[in-house]
């Protein structure tokens, strides 16, 4: 069994994570990753105070094991937070705030109310801001990933945070498909994984069935990193793009955007009923470049049980060997 530091702090088996997507709120996905070991994540920041309890206890119903709820900072309410700290999930999960947000102040209240805190960061300095805050994991999320990312990639930030924060747990986010990926975050002194475009991809995700397809068909090479989803939604996103599909509704509006903007509700009136209908030419698909790697629509919990296994014979096998024949005993033998 692989357990990291990050296993242990929470009790659970494998070191797998759900990225918290707002977009798609599915209990029996994060039960389903929680049951199998993993850590579920529930978007939470668009559910409405006197929602969340609902949702809480559909989690709840299908397992016992810890989970968490994950909020945007700086679209963070008051009265949502409130109903996140009464729910009393293992985790609360936070990102993007604001540079004028008290973190420490907020994370005080989560930890009162006997959760871990858990930041998304895609910056070393945010990673130490996070950390000075009270923080008892971080999370480096790297440019590869789908939604909203920063710009360095794996390689490079994943051990600056690493070094940055330690000793808290860090966990790798965004390109992170299967084992090899956990081993990758592993080498790399993360203690795990949040994936997101993955689960999208899993029999439990709400995702509509053309987008799922969208996933599978997509090379890994048909993303963009754009503020077309944000524009055409009216919001803006503070310090990020999203990474998207590369489909008909990017291409009409790239090198438009000034367009886009005079043409804003028609816009996301037009996004609703796609996203609705699941059109994933015009709609927004928010995916990373690790859909490349998706090949299969699986449960989710046995999802995690292959990424864990598929890790541990990388780590177990190929690796090792790599290892013994770099060594002066190996090369003489």
């Amino acid at each position: 069994m692989m357990r990291t530091r990050f296993c242990e702090l929470l009790g659970i088996e494998h070191p797998v994570a759900l990225g918290g997507m707002a977009s798609i709120p599915a209990p029996p996905l994060v039960a389903a990753v929680s049951e199998a070991g993993g850590l579920g994540n529930l978007g939470a920041t668009s559910i409405k105070a006197a929602d969340l309890p609902g949702h809480v206890a559909a989690i709840r119903e299908r397992t016992d094991k810890p989970f968490g709820l994950n909020y945007l900072l700086f679209e963070m309410e008051e009265d949502r937070f409130e109903a996140a700290l009464a729910a009393k999930p293992a985790v609360l999960s936070f990102a993007w705030p604001r540079r004028d947000q008290d973190l420490k102040a907020c994370f005080g209240r989560a930890r009162a109310a006997g959760a871990k805190v858990m930041l998304m960061v895609g910056r070393v300095d945010e990673a130490r801001r996070g950390a000075e805050a009270g923080a008892d994991i971080i999370v480096a999320q790297v440019t590869e990933g789908g939604g909203h990312v920063g710009w360095m990639a794996s390689v490079a930030l994943v051990p600056m945070v690493v070094d940055a924060v330690a000793p808290l747990p860090v966990l790798a986010a965004g390109g992170f498909a299967d084992g090899r990926g956990l081993a990758a975050a592993l080498a790399l002194g993360a203690e795990g994984v949040l994936m997101g475009t993955r689960f999208l991809a899993t029999e439990e995700s709400s995702l509509h069935p053309n987008f799922k397809r969208a996933i599978l068909e997509s090379d890994g090479h048909d993303t963009d990193l754009t503020e077309i989803p944000d524009i055409a939604a009216g919001r803006v996103w503070p310090g990020a793009m999203a990474r998207a599909l590369r489909n008909r509704f990017i291409r009409r509006w790239a090198g438009r955007e000034w367009e886009l903007r005079l043409a804003q509700p028609e816009a996301a009136a037009a996004l609703a009923r796609a996203r609705e209908r699941g059109d994933a030419e015009e709609a927004s698909l928010l995916i990373g470049q690790d859909a490349g790697l998706v090949r299969d629509i699986p449960p989710a919990g046995a999802l995690v049980r292959r990424i864990v296994e598929e890790a541990e014979a990388a780590l177990k096998g190929r690796l090792p060997r790599l290892a013994a024949r770099a060594s002066p005993a190996g090369r003489g033998s």
